[in-house]
């Protein structure tokens, strides 16, 4: 049996990646999903894979940093698919144009906490209430090992994916007695766009990506983790931060 048939899934930054590869895996799975996604043309070409791989898809043009588009596009969630069971924060990611506190821009670090700090957070604002409407539900959030290990000249990312990890705690313990479910995933480097792109033009990574002992992941890698959370396979985890990052934080 799917595992989460019957099950509605919003997913943010779900054009590309991660976000992408959580999609279709959760499509394949039964669920109905809603890819929340700020790019019209990755978002489109997301939605089809996800129909491709038998379930149920509808893309939201969304940008998680304003009020006003999650709010919208949770209400196209509802109207689509008539409620709202797991809501997956995966927008966000780190830029070239990080660096120590004393060399990043004010800029760029107030861009890393609008969109994977203050992103998270207006995402949960307005999806929470809706899970609780169901009678309780699945959040996942995404931090970074960052999180969880020292990473030099990353100062804003790390910023930013520290306080999500303290946000996935806090809201675990609020809203328990709503039967919501908080946890979070912390991925090393993942064979992203993203990552693909920072390779080219930022000689650091390949030491980070040197560091993850099982090699570097695939987006599959952290879509199968994710639909562990979004499962009753997990009924008993809330409030953990669950590394998925080939061992870098052991070593």
């Amino acid at each position: 049996m799917a595992r989460l048939a019957g099950k509605v899934a919003f997913i943010t930054g779900a054009g590309i990646g991660i976000g992408r590869a959580s999609a279709c895996l959760f499509a394949a799975e039964g669920a109905k999903v809603v890819i929340a996604e700020i790019n019209r043309e990755t978002g489109a070409a997301a939605e089809r894979l996800a129909r491709e791989a038998g379930g149920e898809a509808l893309f939201v043009e969304t940008d998680v940093t304003k009020a006003a588009s999650v709010i919208a596009a949770l209400a196209a969630t509802e109207a689509a698919f008539g409620g709202l069971d797991i809501l997956y924060n995966n927008a966000g990611g780190a830029t070239p144009a990080d660096g120590p506190v004393t060399e990043a821009s004010e800029e760029e670090f107030w861009r890393a906490i609008g969109l994977d700090l203050f992103g998270t957070f207006l995402v949960c604002k307005h999806g929470i209430p809706k899970l609780i409407a169901r009678g309780g539900g699945v959040v996942i959030n995404t931090t970074s090992n960052v999180a969880l290990k020292a990473l030099p000249g990353r100062d804003c990312y790390t910023a930013a994916k520290g306080g999500v990890a303290s946000l996935t705690r806090s809201m675990a313990a609020q809203y328990a007695p709503q039967k919501v479910r908080v946890n979070a995933l912390a991925p090393g480097a993942v064979r992203t766009e993203r990552v693909a792109r920072m390779l080219e033009t930022d000689p650091n990574i390949q030491a980070v990506i040197d560091r993850h002992i099982l090699g570097i992941a695939e987006p599959e890698d952290i879509a199968r983790a994710a639909l562990y959370l979004a499962t009753e396979d997990s009924a008993m985890m809330t409030g953990q931060i669950m590394s998925v990052d080939s061992g870098m934080t052991i070593v």
